[in-house]
């Protein structure tokens, strides 16, 4: 985000003089981030607008304004405010109103802030409106009246945690550190293995702290958890650090800014480097809340995630993260957005994990947050898929002589994982024995005996993307009842047939509607008799609804070895403990289910990614018939 005043550098100025009495060049272009060349000329440009109503003087190398026809200063200035456009936008006049609020001392008058700001009473006012509101949260207030003037209201505490949310950089951007000052933090990190991104945030920390507190605004007395703060090792280097500010300065700083210069290291995200990782000490009370998501997860979604390798690194985000939640540090997400979409069944583990850290701390955790714990959940997914496959084994027939051979096996390559087994077989001598000891089998001739093992047919020259989904969905060859080796995306299809689809119009209840769905199945002879108890069981543990559009009923079934999974619909949603049902994922788990995980989390991940999609879910609830199902769960890969 922009300052407020940096798309004119000619009204940054101004502003800066207003606050400033006297400065020099090379300050200023310090701050502006241009030649002192270039400031000079714009004090010439500023001096030949004013038209002798003010005038910016230079006596032995320090600069003033001074006004001598306040009227026409005041009038001039509003131009250049209107040649500027950073104040035609409500957000930007409401980051501009905070930091008159939070700077001023006196109540401020409406009609002198609209006339400063060259707005009209009326969009002042709602933009006031607005910022109350988004103020609120964070237990702040605009009082008073806006005829007899407005103050901010709140601790300082709070008002500071607003700035670095919201407005830091539209309100300090123009406000570099001194260079001794950086100088003293630059010495800090040179002794300590920090990375860059803490440097960065201890530096905003400390512009705000120096700000508010050397004009009056203490942070004042803090809660009894964070003096404990103070006996944890790394806080020494926050002490010595204020200390050389405070000899610099010559001022004294309490222990309560201190800590405050302190939320930065404790609040860090998890260090790349593993040495810089291990110079914090761990609590290790971590640990069991670790396992204890762990065994949510199993026992929600019936999947068992092993941390492995990442589990000291999964330790210390937990405990920095806490920090950041205990402390009220935010982490900003760049990739929230992205994690939702490519990992949801990711994102809905950490919703998980965020649900037992709020029952076991009483924090909630942020969006930006659970994106993190997301990230971590990606990871463990692929390493236990990683862990638990042996190579894939792929045998490719060719009948039109080595060279074609080689040509498709070097385009095969580039789309495999580098662990997988290429073998090259001429057509005329293949056997089904020998097929059968492979995963797949690729030719671009009909084969001249049968296998067992799944099938594709291709060209010598072959598209990329289409081969490798058929690839992917005939790893699950084995698991699913209806292989067919298409280039849709959801694997589920395979899980699929009309006995296993419900439109479940005229049902009353949830219960109802899953009754309905397990007592068909079980007739059939799908589900063994004693599922649907055991369901009810499983459901008494905790809620099966997902996301609010969406349940995901599943037990262990004891009538065969494979994944059963089937579909009900609501032509209307469904109103069940405040959300509205549209889809029933019935899952009946096999009994050996560690055997299944990687099909079973490929199955979840595509619920999930439905779960998000509310154009294909509502497809999908729209479906009146088995065929129209299939036509909604159709995806291409990439798209």
């Amino acid at each position: 985000m922009k300052s407020l005043f940096s798309d004119n550098r000619i009204a940054t100025m101004l502003h800066y003089f207003h606050r400033t009495p006297v400065t020099t060049v090379s300050t200023l272009a310090s701050r502006l981030g241009v030649s002192e060349r270039t400031v000079r000329n714009d004090i010439k440009q500023i001096n030949e607008e004013l038209k002798g109503c003010a005038v910016i003087e230079g006596v032995q190398g320090k600069y003033s304004l001074r006004i001598f026809h306040a009227d026409r200063f005041h009038q001039i200035v509003s131009q250049m405010m209107r040649e500027d456009d950073f104040l035609n936008s409500s957000r930007n006049r409401m980051d501009y109103l905070f930091g008159k609020l939070m700077r001023s001392e006196e109540p401020l008058l409406t009609d002198e802030l609209a006339y400063e700001m060259n707005v009209g009473r009326t969009t002042l006012v709602s933009d006031l409106k607005k910022l109350r509101t988004e103020i609120a949260p964070y237990q702040l207030s605009i009082v008073g009246k806006t005829s007899k003037g407005l103050l901010l209201h709140g601790k300082e505490s709070d008002i500071r945690k607003y700035v670095l949310d919201n407005v830091y950089e539209p309100l300090y951007q123009a406000y570099p550190l001194d260079e001794e000052l950086v100088q003293a933090i630059a010495e800090l990190f040179d002794e300590q293995p920090l990375e860059k991104s803490v440097r960065d945030s201890l530096e905003r920390f400390t512009t705000l702290m120096l700000d508010r507190f050397l004009t009056g605004h203490c942070i004042g007395p803090l809660s009894s958890r964070y003096y404990n703060l103070t006996a944890r090792p790394e806080f020494e280097c926050i002490d010595r650090l204020v200390d050389r500010f405070s000899r610099i300065l010559h001022v004294d700083f309490p222990v309560e800014e201190r800590l405050f210069l302190f939320l930065p290291i404790i609040g860090m995200r998890t260090p790349a480097d593993i040495q810089d990782m291990h110079s914090f000490a761990l609590d290790e009370t971590v640990r069991p809340l670790m396992e204890e998501i762990l065994r949510q997860i199993r026992m929600e979604m019936n999947i068992t995630i092993q941390s492995g390798k990442f589990t000291e690194e999964f330790l210390y985000h937990l405990m920095f993260m806490i920090n950041r939640l205990r402390f009220r540090v935010r982490l900003k997400n760049p990739m929230l957005d992205e994690l939702r979409e490519k990992y949801p069944l990711a994102y809905q583990m950490a919703g998980i994990a965020s649900r037992v850290i709020g029952r076991k701390y009483g924090l909630t955790v942020s969006e930006d947050e659970r994106g993190y714990l997301a990230s971590y959940f990606g990871v463990f997914l692929t390493e236990n898929d990683l862990s638990q496959s042996r190579p894939f084994r792929v045998a490719v027939v060719c009948g039109t002589g080595r060279v074609t051979a080689h040509l498709v096996a070097v385009q095969l390559r580039k789309i495999l994982d580098s662990s997988a087994e290429l073998q090259l077989l001429a057509d005329e001598k293949v056997t089904m024995e020998q097929l059968n000891q492979y995963d797949i089998v690729l030719t671009t001739v009909a084969l001249s005996c049968p296998c067992d093992r799944p099938i594709i047919r291709i060209h010598e020259i072959f598209n990329d993307r289409e081969l490798l989904h058929k690839i992917e969905k005939a790893k699950y060859w084995n698991q699913v009842d209806v292989p067919i080796l298409d280039n849709n995306w959801f694997v589920m299809t395979g899980l699929l047939d009309e006995s296993r689809f419900f439109v479940l119009d005229g049902v009353e209840s949830y219960d109802e509607a899953v009754d309905r769905m397990v007592s068909s199945l079980t007739e059939s002879g799908q589900l063994d008799r004693g599922f649907a108890e055991r369901l009810r069981e499983r459901e008494r543990k905790g809620t099966m609804v997902f996301d609010h559009s969406i349940a995901i009923p599943h037990s262990v079934q004891y009538a065969g070895d494979k994944l059963v999974l089937a579909i009900g619909v609501f032509p209307q949603p469904l109103h069940y403990r405040d959300h509205g049902l549209r889809v029933i994922f019935l899952l009946g788990l096999p009994q050996k289910v560690a055997a299944e995980d990687s099909f079973l989390i490929r199955v979840y991940d595509e619920i999930m990614t439905i779960a998000q999609d509310d154009g294909l879910l509502g497809k999908i609830a729209a479906a009146d018939s088995f065929s129209a199902l299939l036509r909604a769960l159709y995806r291409q890969m990439g798209e």
